[in-house]
């Protein structure tokens, strides 16, 4: 549920963020040194700004979805539970509950 908030949080950021953005989009006219009327440098940074944000705007969504989907825990979690296995098995070997040829034949388990 904290996930959902704050990924709504993040969206509520980027309209507030971005809203301002839409106002002065708005001009004050079509030639008043808006892309036209600028030596026609518009013509070349045009396309190369909506590409800009369109791969940032793409790359915050993938990081989003990564960030509540959990996809990079997976490894964090597999690395996190082979050492507790590991540690249980060196306490157990420890208080006696298993021989070395047992810890040896587990432990060779466990690093595969």
């Amino acid at each position: 549920m904290t996930r959902l908030r704050n990924l709504a949080a993040t969206v509520a950021a980027l309209v507030v963020t971005a809203s301002p953005v839409a106002a002065l989009a708005q001009g004050q006219g079509y030639y008043n040194g808006h892309m036209w009327g600028g030596g026609g440098w518009g013509m070349f940074f045009g396309p190369l700004m909506m590409l800009f944000w369109f791969a940032l705007l793409v790359g915050v969504i993938v990081l989003i979805v990564r960030w509540v989907g959990g996809s990079d825990q997976i490894g964090t979690k597999r690395g996190k539970s082979d050492s507790e296995a590991m540690e249980i098995l060196r306490q157990r070997f420890a208080r006696g509950e298993i021989d070395k040829a047992e810890f040896e034949e587990r432990r060779a388990l466990l690093d595969h």
